[in-house]
């Protein structure tokens, strides 16, 4: 495994991140393909094993669970001092007034209840998971700012939204004095790079982490356009995200097939190994069902990709519809 700071900060992360959203109840959330917590901790372990230190969870997951089997394997298996734990807030965790949001309130409440599912006393890195239309973004800023100087959190980032929000964030911040953001966690695949005509450009000049989520696109960048998996076949989010543009996607993936083969490798490490090759991009978040699924995932930190390839890869994209954003 590489390490690598977190964008312009000296904390150093693995160059991959285990994603735990498929660490839950599927009794008590949208996704009928979650593991329990039996079956999630192996993978965790195994994700420490292969050298793994950073991993993304949400409040929202599961309503808690995913921070509760997380929390747990970490506390069993690892060292506090030498992960790093990112989780969010944003999500409807209960459906009475401010059980949602990023009101000054809502985030208050619920880093608390996220510092208790994950037993620890400070999160690494708190994420606003999505742009709260609803409340004045100085009103966000200033509550996670004063959850920095609690000593609750380390360090702020965000995820999913356009980059006018994204910066005028920033600006508030700066203009205030207040805790700016280090990261963002956004859709960026090679089936969807419509990130890279504002987001990319911008984090890369400011020197903020990109911390990609569904850097396999549900998995059709990791296996042959005519497989199909019990999640792919289910996953309603996943069909709404790629589903619209399937005749350009095969295109892209049969490409990824081809170079895999002629490279000897495997499809998630070219699909990997392409968002790594982007300067800017510091860890594609990875998703894992199975152990094999991590252990085919970890050698793409040391693939090499030229700069025909990429192109070779990126030559048959066309224009996406912007996904994942609200």
């Amino acid at each position: 495994m590489k390490y690598i700071k977190l964008g312009n900060t000296g904390l150093d992360v693995s160059q991959l991140c285990l994603g735990c959203m498929s660490f839950g109840d599927s009794d008590i959330w949208v996704h009928d393909w979650l593991l329990d917590e039996e079956e999630s901790r192996p993978i965790i372990k195994k994700a420490l094993e292969l050298g793994i230190n950073f991993f993304d969870t949400a409040n929202v997951y599961s309503l808690g669970r995913s921070e509760e089997i997380l929390g747990n394997a970490l506390n069993d298996y690892a060292n506090r001092d030498e992960i790093v734990i990112a989780t969010k807030v944003y999500g409807e965790m209960r459906e009475e007034p401010n059980g949602s949001g990023l009101s000054r309130k809502a985030i208050m409440t619920e880093i608390d209840k996220s510092l208790e599912r994950l037993g620890t006393d400070y999160i690494d890195l708190y994420i606003i998971h999505r742009w709260d239309y609803n409340t004045p973004i100085e009103e966000t800023m200033e509550a996670l700012h004063d959850l920095k100087k609690a000593g609750k959190v380390r360090y702020i980032g965000a995820s999913a939204m356009y980059t006018w929000q994204f910066q005028k964030a920033q600006y508030v911040a700066e203009k205030n004095g207040w805790t700016k953001f280090v990261s963002m966690q956004n859709h960026l695949n090679l089936l969807n790079r419509e990130e890279e005509r504002e987001m990319v450009p911008f984090c890369k000049e400011e020197n903020i982490a990109l911390t990609p989520y569904s850097p396999l696109a549900s998995g059709r960048l990791a296996r042959p356009w005519s497989e199909s998996t019990e999640r792919s076949r289910s996953d309603e989010i996943a069909k709404r995200k790629y589903g619209a543009m399937e005749e350009a996607d095969q295109k892209v993936v049969e490409r990824v097939a081809e170079l895999a083969k002629d490279k000897g490798v495997e499809m998630v490490q070219i699909s990997l190994a392409w968002l790594m090759h982007k300067k800017q991009v510091t860890i594609p978040i990875i998703g894992g069902t199975k152990l094999a699924h991590l252990e085919s995932a970890v050698p793409a930190v040391s693939v090499e990709l030229t700069q025909e390839e990429i192109e070779f890869l990126e030559e048959p994209y066309i224009p996406h519809k912007v996904v994942g954003h609200n």
